[in-house]
């Protein structure tokens, strides 16, 4: 946020928009998306999730293992872009953030910071410019929309949904209900 707030004074383009929504102000559908899409396993790892990080290994695949705190070690504390060097500080960073933090407040700090298009960084600006609702009212269905962007959220829009994610939108929404709702979240 503050690179994009600088960029945007500098080359006189739109701020960020933002707001903080506290955990106890988050729709628990909210999490449950960004959990269903990002990190399944997030509620029982340690930062970092070795059986995935396997699995990408094994299959020499090009898409990322990194978990919810590995992301939230990257945004708060690194820099954008792809090195080696990156990935090992957040596999050293992110352990230590998930004993520290813990799961909840990881996940608020998630949701918070994340950038989901259009210079919107957190659900708390998104809920309002894509949905113009509070973080709070944000339904499944919106969440799951929301969600399905963080892929790659310069790409593609919260507002005019694709085919590549509507169809990311409904497998989010069966993740969710696979994992047993939010009772999935709850459990943090």
């Amino acid at each position: 946020m503050l690179q994009q707030n600088i960029k945007a004074r500098y080359y006189k383009k739109p701020t960020v928009d933002y707001q903080w929504v506290s955990w106890e102000e988050l729709s628990p559908q909210l999490a449950l998306a960004v959990v269903a899409s990002e990190d399944q396993r997030f509620p029982i790892h340690h930062g970092i999730d070795f059986t995935e990080l396997r699995k990408v290994i094994r299959s020499g695949d090009k898409r990322g293992a990194s978990t919810i705190t590995q992301q939230v070690a990257k945004n708060m504390f690194l820099w954008q872009g792809r090195s080696y060097v990156r990935k090992g500080l957040e596999a050293v960073i992110a352990p230590y953030i998930d004993l520290v933090w813990g799961k909840e407040r990881v996940l608020e700090v998630y949701l918070n910071i994340v950038y989901l298009g259009s210079n919107t960084y957190g659900v708390g600006a998104a809920s309002k410019t894509f949905f113009n609702k509070s973080a709070a009212e944000i339904n499944r269905y919106e969440a799951a929309r929301m969600a399905a962007v963080l892929p790659s959220p310069r790409r593609f829009s919260v507002t005019k949904a694709s085919p590549y994610i509507m169809k990311r939108q409904n497998w989010i929404l069966a993740q969710m209900k696979r994992l047993g709702g939010t009772s999935y979240i709850e459990a943090l």
